[in-house]
């Protein structure tokens, strides 16, 4: 398939490139070699292959949640830089109307 250079502009437009004259015909082949390929695997026949996410099968990996040993807060709360005896204490990033 042949793609035109209005269609290379249109493309480049779109997606907001600005390309050089030089681009523009490089640029016009690679697409044109895209679709050619495109084209040919559109001829293969798949009428009877099922639709996939996966071409091998995935399974998760989970861990047993198990509840192990916590810190105290007061151990944490004396190495934080600030805190208001219940929580640490950070810088305000937004503004009152955010």
């Amino acid at each position: 398939m042949l793609v035109t250079r209005a269609e290379v502009e249109h493309v480049a437009e779109l997606a907001r490139l600005a390309l050089t004259e030089t681009e523009i015909p490089y640029f016009q082949q690679q697409l044109s070699a895209i679709l050619t390929e495109v084209e040919k695997m559109q001829e293969v026949p798949t009428d009877d292959v099922p639709p996939t996410s996966q071409v091998i099968p995935r399974t998760n990996v989970l861990r047993a949640d198990v509840i192990g040993e916590t810190l105290e807060r007061d151990d944490i709360l004396a190495i934080a830089p600030a805190h208001d005896g219940v929580r640490y204490s950070v810088p305000r990033i937004l503004g009152e109307d955010e």
